[in-house]
């Protein structure tokens, strides 16, 4: 059986639920929920959600995340569609620009 990784619909339906009920009615958010697919459709989740501010208090945490290959793929399309230099798409996605640089070593890029 093929691990198909976190429930991402109940995990963040559960948190708007507990911590932000007056959002249940935000038709763009659970739209967002329903079609998570990529690494970039949980950020845009989380800023939809909890704001700016809340995610630049939260920046201690980044160094826990992970990426697959299509999330990857993702980021450095989205820098090339948005001509976008390594520190404009680390600020982005909040992560360093020495692992974006590593990324497009390995896939080419």
């Amino acid at each position: 059986m093929k691990d198909t990784g976190p429930d991402y619909k109940k995990i963040y339906t559960d948190i708007i639920e507990e911590k932000f009920p007056d959002k249940m009615d935000n038709f763009r958010i659970m739209q967002k929920i329903e079609t998570i697919n990529t690494v970039i459709d949980i950020i845009a989740l989380n800023r939809m959600i909890f704001g700016e501010q809340e995610l630049l208090m939260e920046s201690k945490n980044q160094k826990l995340r992970s990426y697959d290959q299509r999330s990857i793929l993702n980021i450095l399309e989205y820098q090339k569609k948005n001509k976008l230099n390594n520190t404009q798409t680390a600020n982005y996605f909040r992560m360093s620009r020495n692992t974006l640089s590593k990324w497009k070593r390995i896939f080419e890029i």
